[in-house]
This record gives structure tokens, C-alpha cells and sequence, in this order.
């Protein structure tokens, strides 16, 4: 596409950048998206983006069923995505003047299939957790950490990147820097408070060394974890207790809402303990908890089982 197009990318995902509306990868994969729809309006002859109409629209979604480039078929979830970011595209196009019409505006993206969170039964966690020897220095900062990830709720990248500014101990309370920046507090156990503590007596400052950053959670050369290292160190775990399954980080964030809608939390305290903007994002839990009710209730009721 022509330079153009490019500028008008560029200042869009500048804007998106400053608004705090995304997230580094939320960027990265709008830039991916708004490329290949360049692309595809340089194939079809388009030399302007206010040339598309809602027909050019339904060709593009047949480009990419189709994925040429790679001969493999697209998922919804993905068409959905490339459109998400082009209807936003375009808003902000119009919104500046530089289009008149939006041709993404109502367009329906396909319909998504309902995921269900993977996630840990309590036995489950509890062999996960209980299980490090805690006479290695690896395995203290591992139990402290997952235990920390159970207790609050946090993703990959909040876990890595927490501080111990961030961290209350007179009340057991860790303020977290979610996506977008907003930021939440979030209380954590008693149990989690001694294994953190423990951690950061014992191995943590033994670790540091010369260094002096405020990152809790370090390796033994005194620098933070990776998200990458992270998930490591949950599998190589998972498999040495033989637990047979894959476990990923996003699984304890489950975990946690799971739980605690099971044990009779508010939705919407667990929603402000999860950081979602929105209350739908939150319900997705409500449908896991109500099946496990509707799991046990096949298999205890007598007239059930008929």
C-alpha cells in the first residue's frame, strides 16, 4: 500500500499507544492485521483506503478463509480479530476526517465459540503447591511465587513484573499493574504471606547480589523471570509430581475465579479482584461453576443416574 496507508497506520497505533487502549501485543497484532488488509487492497488494484466499501469487506474475509499464503484455513477467532482492529481503524480514520464512511462499522464478525478457562480442581493445586521441597532455594521462590499467582488472581506478566513497592504485608495486600496499566489491589492469605516472606529472607537477597532492582521475582543470576521461564517452571514441575496435563499460567488466574465463585464470591467482587473491565468477561466463570453443580449433581442424584 502506499505511504499513505502506512502514515495513517503508524498514527493510529500511536493513538491507540496513548489512549492506554492495548497492550504492546494488542499493538504488535494490530499492526499484523492492518499490513495483510494493505496488502490484499494492493492485490485488488485499491490505491486509497476511503475506495473500500462493504463489498471490498466480504472479499477481504474470503481472502483470508482462504489464506492463500499459507494454504491453511482461518479461524473465526482470528477473522474476528482482523476485523476488530480494522473496524477501530477506520473509526479513527473517520473520526479525522480522512474517510467518510466506515465500511466495517456494522459488520458482524463470526460467531465465536464460547471457550470454557481451563482449570485446577482445589486437590489439584493443593498437590501442585504442597508438593516442592523446600529445602532448595529454586523450589522456595517457586512455592512462593505459584502461591502468589493462586492467592491473587495475577497473569503471567503481572507476576514477572510485580515490585515489592507493590507489596503490603502489615495488611496482605499487592497493588497490580494489569493490562492497559489500570491497577487493582488485590488481598492475599496468611500462607502466602509466610512462603513470599520466606523467599524474600532467604533466597531472594542471597541472589541479588550487587544488583539492585525492585523486581520480587528473580533467577540465581539476580534477574527477573522471563513469562517464558515462568511456564517452564510450571511444566517441569507438573511433570515431576506426574501430574498428566499441561499446565499454563492462565490456569491458576482460572483457578482462582473458579474457586472463589464456587465458595459463594460476588461476581462482581470477583470481577474487581480479576481487574475485567467488563462484568461479561467475568461470567464466563458462573458457566464453569454451574457445571461442576450440574457434573455432581448427575452423578450423586439416585434419579439422575437412571
Amino acid at each position: 500500500m502506499n505511504a499513505k496507508a502506512t502514515d495513517a497506520m503508524e498514527r493510529f497505533l500511536k493513538h491507540c499507544y496513548q489512549a492506554n487502549t492495548g497492550s504492546s501485543h494488542t499493538l504488535d497484532a494490530y499492526r499484523r492485521d492492518l499490513s495483510s488488509y494493505f496488502r490484499f487492497l494492493e492485490k485488488e488494484g485499491y490505491h486509497d483506503l476511503h475506495e473500500p466499501d462493504r463489498n471490498t469487506v466480504m472479499e477481504y474475509i474470503a481472502y483470508l478463509r482462504d489464506r492463500p499464503e499459507t494454504g491453511k484455513e482461518i479461524k473465526a477467532t482470528t477473522i474476528a480479530r482482523h476485523l476488530s482492529a480494522l473496524r477501530s481503524f477506520y473509526r479513527y480514520l473517520n473520526e479525522y476526517g480522512e474517510v467518510s464512511v466506515n465500511p466495517f462499522l456494522y459488520l458482524k464478525a463470526p460467531k465465536k465459540a464460547k471457550r470454557i478457562p481451563e482449570f485446577l480442581f482445589l486437590d489439584e493445586m493443593e498437590l501442585f503447591l504442597d508438593s516442592f521441597d523446600e529445602q532448595k532455594d529454586a523450589d522456595i521462590r517457586n512455592r512462593a511465587m505459584f502461591e502468589l499467582m493462586y492467592a491473587c488472581g495475577l497473569r503471567v506478566s503481572e507476576v514477572i513484573s510485580l515490585r515489592l513497592d507493590a507489596i503490603d504485608f502489615d495488611h496482605q495486600l499487592v497493588r497490580i499493574t494489569g493490562k492497559g496499566d489500570k491497577q487493582r489491589i488485590v488481598p492475599f492469605y496468611d500462607l502466602a504471606k509466610t512462603k513470599l516472606l520466606r523467599y524474600l529472607h532467604e533466597v531472594r537477597v542471597k541472589w541479588m547480589g550487587a544488583d539492585t532492582h525492585e523486581i520480587v521475582f528473580i533467577n540465581q543470576r539476580g534477574k527477573p523471570l522471563t513469562s517464558r521461564g515462568v511456564q517452564y517452571l510450571m511444566d517441569a514441575h507438573a511433570r515431576k509430581i506426574g501430574m498428566n496435563m499441561h499446565l499454563h499460567p492462565h490456569m491458576f488466574r482460572h483457578s482462582f475465579a473458579t474457586h472463589l465463585l464456587d465458595n459463594g464470591a460476588d461476581l462482581r467482587v470477583v470481577q474487581e479482584l480479576l481487574g475485567h473491565s467488563s462484568l461479561s468477561t467475568t461470567q464466563i466463570y458462573v458457566h464453569v461453576s454451574a457445571g461442576r453443580l450440574q457434573s455432581t449433581y448427575e452423578s450423586a442424584h439416585p434419579r439422575a443416574k437412571q
